[in-house]
């Protein structure tokens, strides 16, 4: 609660934070929009590999033309690591980039505030290792829903309670999971033209709609908070703010979890369709267990909604602001040494799954797209299976044919075993696999 503070007194120092932002799209420009309005810290470089788009980027965020004189555009991530820059932010959306981006900040001494999420979960375990070991801090990215989760999760076990389940909401139908981009603004209420327009992506936004990003968001959370992922995957139960503690607690008590402790999603839609009344479309949550009879009176005498025994009970936030709160991982880096979320083990990985029955010479698309969803594993599960990564499955093509709902799996494609990438997920494979 003192980052303000603390950064007030680096900048009477004479010493701000300095920043390298690492892709300049609307996570980035959501940021940039701060960086005016945040005495004592200062972006000098911004990379993106259309330099004027950038430009123009902080144009359309308010930056006066002196401050964007007074900035370096470059193309180049490794360039942005060097100099009197404390902290790179990484915010690409590209997993094999993301990689190479942190691993260069980690041997440049610089911190790391990782936005890519899709590269945390492909290799993040094993990056977070690398910066513990050389003493800098690879943090997840505040105002992303992964990191507003850890806080919450953090919140609840250093207060003493017991963490039931943690995760956020979202649109969600079975159906999506099929969904391609060819008809994903139907869903969102927009003609093709009126997106297009807008200038959105039909892939990206399409990995919101049909699992994969939130897949990829809880795997995160979990490898970041120590808890469970569901067997089967995520179920995205349909649920209320309000109904959290009763329908967020595991089965034996009454609610739709198999165990304690595991993340999920909960959907804003009934499964005809109708809206959740108080749904948590656009927020996070968490759902605590009173440790003892005191607790569980006081969580009645101070209003909280519980459930029918009155021992579980939920706290959540209903929004996030994406990247107007990327500061706080900035700053926490840089004043305090600390992450806002970073992986300390593999509990969760991403899977690719067919949307339709695939043909051996096809090519996989990746996330979003038009052959493969990302689902939710658990880690030893995904391994046992040779599952292969969501984050991998773009460019490769298939040697075997695979089935509409079924995993696609390492021997299922064509892949370069000398590829970076590929190699930096077989040694987080190896590192973790028991």
């Amino acid at each position: 609660m003192n980052l303000s503070r603390l950064l007030s007194a680096r900048l009477a120092a004479g010493n701000p934070v300095r920043v390298a932002l690492i892709g300049a799209g609307k996570f980035g420009s959501m940021f940039l929009s701060q960086v005016p309005h945040t005495p004592g810290l200062e972006v000098p470089v911004i990379v993106d590999l259309d330099p004027q788009r950038a430009k123009d980027a902080c144009r359309t965020v308010g930056w006066d033309e002196s401050r964007i004189a007074a900035t370096n555009f470059v193309t180049d991530g490794a360039r942005a690591m060097s100099g009197d820059i404390e902290v790179a932010v990484e915010a690409t959306g590209n997993p094999a980039v993301g990689i190479r981006h942190a691993r260069a900040a980690i041997a440049a001494g610089k911190h790391i505030v990782m936005v890519n999420v899709e590269a945390d979960v492909l290799a993040g375990p094993l990056l977070a290792e690398e910066a513990r070991k050389a003493g800098v801090v690879y943090s997840l990215a505040y105002g992303d829903q992964p990191a507003l989760t850890a806080e919450m999760v953090d919140w609840a076990r250093a207060t003493g309670f017991r963490v039931v389940a943690a995760g956020k909401g979202t649109k969600y139908l079975p159906a999506y999971h099929d969904v391609t981009p060819d008809g994903v603004w139907q869903h969102y209420g927009l003609t093709a033209g009126e997106a297009q327009s807008a200038g959105m992506n039909p892939q990206m936004f399409n990995s919101f709609l049909d699992g994969t990003k939130s897949a990829i968001e809880m795997a995160a959370i979990a490898n970041a908070c120590g808890l469970d992922v569901p067997t089967d995957g995520l179920e995205f139960p349909p649920c209320g703010v309000d109904d959290l503690p009763h329908i967020m607690r595991p089965r034996d008590k009454g609610g739709v979890l198999e165990k304690s402790s595991v993340v999920e999603v909960v959907s804003s839609l009934e499964r005809d369709g109708r809206p959740v009344f108080r749904d948590l479309r656009w927020g996070v949550y968490v759902v605590l267990e009173a440790p003892n009879d005191y607790a569980a009176d006081c969580f009645r005498q101070y209003g909280l909604k519980t459930d029918a025994s009155g021992r579980y009970a939920a706290m959540y936030k209903p929004y996030h602001l994406i990247g107007l709160e990327l500061n706080i991982s900035i700053l926490s880096a840089a004043l305090r040494k600390e992450p806002t979320g970073q992986p300390h083990g593999f509990r969760g990985d991403v899977a690719a799954v067919a949307k339709k029955n695939l043909r051996a010479g096809e090519m996989l698309d990746g996330e979003g797209g038009y052959t493969v969803w990302g689902k939710l594993m658990p880690a030893q599960a995904s391994l046992k299976a040779g599952a292969l990564p969501i984050g991998l499955a773009h460019r490769v093509k298939l040697k075997n044919d695979v089935a509409h709902g079924a995993v696609v799996r390492w021997s299922d494609v064509e892949f370069d075993a000398g590829n970076d990438t590929v190699k930096t997920r077989k040694a987080m494979e190896a590192a973790y696999a028991s």
